[in-house]
């Protein structure tokens, strides 16, 4: 191993689900990148692995990305882990991916769980299409800016949220989606994993009353599509009455009705007549 980014999916909860590859790589490597170096130390621990860990988080991400990718330049093997499930996946190091690419480092996965797509796989939602959306912003223009343009979204949402932070964000979910069924998925693989299969109502009132503990996927139904009422011909003549009646031609109005219609022209123009 030498001139790599390793990039090393870490158990979202359950220390078992960590792949005797993962381990063998953090053995290998020269040195591992850590979004926490303090967490990755007891992962480190418990399976007796012994490495230089070097920090890697938001605040000092560029700095130490460029000090990092010279290093694998000169030859070393690096690791990147994240505190929890699979590094670049909403978290700093897809910059570090990103860089190394840049600078024709080559990037190796070894995967792990992801919270996102384990949620989504236990909470009976549908799957079939789906985007993943992340943390909202804690700047309310940013956030409200992001709601805004998910609204009409069709395919099922999937967010991260903070316990300290759900209740508010349930809120503001609800009010620009109006309601909707979700999934409220919490401490996965942990002891009190837990899926809440409720809606958007009626999960901001749970929560308003009691305190929400663990860390938060939700998953939210994309926006039911509109079902249009059928429409008879004499919908259609009616309308096109109404027309004739302001003014217009019948020849006009029933092209202009069957334009909006699904009957033709000729038919309405027969009724008319």
């Amino acid at each position: 191993m030498s001139g790599k980014l390793y990039v090393v999916g870490t158990p979202i909860g359950n220390l078992g689900d960590f792949s005797p590859r993962a381990v063998e790589v953090l053995e290998n490597a020269d040195f591992i990148a850590a979004e926490d170096t303090r967490v990755t130390m007891k992962l480190l621990n418990h399976f007796g692995i012994k490495k230089e860990t070097v920090s890697y988080f938001e605040h000092n991400k560029r700095q130490r990305g460029e000090i990092i990718c010279q290093r694998i330049l000169a030859g070393e093997s690096c690791a990147i882990v994240t505190d929890a499930g699979m590094p670049a996946i909403s978290d700093p190091g897809e910059d570090l991916v990103k860089l190394c690419h840049e600078l024709g480092i080559t990037v190796e996965s070894v995967p792990g769980p992801t919270a996102f797509a384990t949620a989504l796989a236990i909470s009976g939602m549908p799957s079939g299409r789906f985007t993943f959306e992340g943390f909202l912003s804690v700047s309310k223009k940013s956030r409200r800016e992001h709601l805004e343009e998910i609204k009409d979204e069709k395919r099922t949402m999937i967010f991260y949220e903070a316990p300290h932070k759900l209740v508010n964000t349930l809120s503001d979910l609800y009010s620009v989606l109006g309601d909707r069924e979700i999934a409220l998925v919490r401490e996965l693989t942990k002891v009190h994993e837990e899926v809440i299969k409720t809606t958007l109502k009626d999960a901001q009132e749970l929560y308003t009353d009691k305190s929400p503990k663990g860390e938060f996927v939700i998953i939210i139904e994309g926006k039911p599509a509109e079902i249009e009422a059928e429409i008879t011909l004499d919908d259609a003549v009616n309308q096109a009455k109404a027309l004739v009646e302001k003014g217009m031609s019948i020849n006009n109005a029933a092209k202009e009705i069957a334009g909006k219609t699904p009957f033709k022209k000729g038919d309405i123009y027969k009724a008319l007549v």
